[in-house]
């Protein structure tokens, strides 16, 4: 089932409501539609376990379901997604009960309840990532492993971008390589950004991405594919939670918890590293396609906080 906002003028015809439902699905993302889908089918069941019409809910209805939620163990942040979700699915409504006050009092009181602070998993710096790499065998799914490693970090890329690349690409320089991130969280309009990867001398992302494409033979499609247990390379590319598992992987070969790393321990590491060597804000963000310097913060990991700390001189 798919989470389908719902255009109710009866003055369009069928054809002119299913145009501007089909725009509203394509303003969100797969993966937020994903989410939200599932969030509006586990609305449904509630709303269904008690004899109420999804979209005929009123706010007090909305309020309970979030307020169990919370009740059930969910993170506001996660509720506050499901709220979101519902507001989608209410979209096109001549009333849009998601919004009414009585529903923002709950959810700000759910905030002030839970918290917002996220748990933030560790970030992979560069030091962590030379570990991981040492422990990168020589069998093809090693060498793709490295590569994706070496590049995901070099790159800041998020673990969509990293399955989402593809033999086009990629365009390797003297210096190094030009990679273009075709779609991304912060550019769903699909504009395009390109950024730079230098070899190096210690994580050398791009020797590692090109030994890759020779020994598996890929020439286009995707760049990080599926492998089969029998070591037969898949024309499929790997899934976004196939990230965050190899990341866990080597971090565990190397002597590190793997419960604290995820897919997004390469970009937090990417960032929290060139803090810790006193990297420019801006150039950082360059890489990393923040166009908000206090989100980029966020990053920021370890023991950035004590770098160039005025108290170092007195305390």
């Amino acid at each position: 089932m798919l989470l389908t906002p719902r255009c109710s003028d009866p003055a369009l015809s069928e054809a002119d409501r299913e145009r501007i439902t089909s725009y509203l699905l394509a303003s969100l993302s797969p993966a937020t539609r994903a989410a939200y889908a599932t969030d509006w089918q586990s609305f449904t069941a509630w709303c269904e376990q008690r004899d109420i019409l999804a979209l005929q809910a009123t706010p007090a209805q909305i309020a309970s379901w979030l307020s169990s939620l919370a009740e059930a163990g969910r993170k506001a942040s996660g509720i506050a997604r499901a709220r979101a979700a519902l507001s989608h699915a209410f979209q096109g409504q001549e009333y849009n009960p998601v919004k009414a006050p009585g529903v923002e009092r709950v959810m700000a009181g759910i905030r002030r309840t839970l918290g917002t602070a996220p748990i933030r998993k560790q970030a992979a710096t560069a030091e962590i990532m030379r570990d991981m790499l040492a422990h990168c065998p020589s069998s093809l799914s090693g060498q793709r492993d490295q590569a994706l490693l070496a590049l995901g970090f070099a790159g800041a890329l998020r673990r969509s971008e990293l399955v989402a690349l593809t033999t086009d690409d990629l365009l390797f320089q003297e210096r190094g390589m030009l990679v273009t991130i075709r779609r991304s969280k912060t550019d769903q309009d699909g504009s395009g950004q390109v950024i730079g990867i230098p070899n190096g001398r210690r994580l050398r992302p791009v020797d590692a991405v090109r030994s890759w494409l020779a020994v598996s033979g890929i020439t286009q499609g995707p760049v990080f594919r599926s492998i089969t247990r029998h070591g037969h390379l898949s024309t499929q590319p790997l899934s976004d939670r196939s990230v965050a598992t190899i990341v866990k992987t080597y971090a565990h070969a190397a002597g590190y918890d793997p419960r604290g790393f995820s897919g997004h321990s390469l970009r937090a590491g990417f960032v929290t590293s060139g803090a810790q060597t006193g990297q420019d804000a801006l150039a950082l963000a360059r890489v990393t396609r923040h166009k908000n310097l206090s989100v980029l913060q966020t990053y920021v990991r370890d023991d950035a906080p004590f770098l160039n700390h005025p108290g170092e001189a007195f305390l």
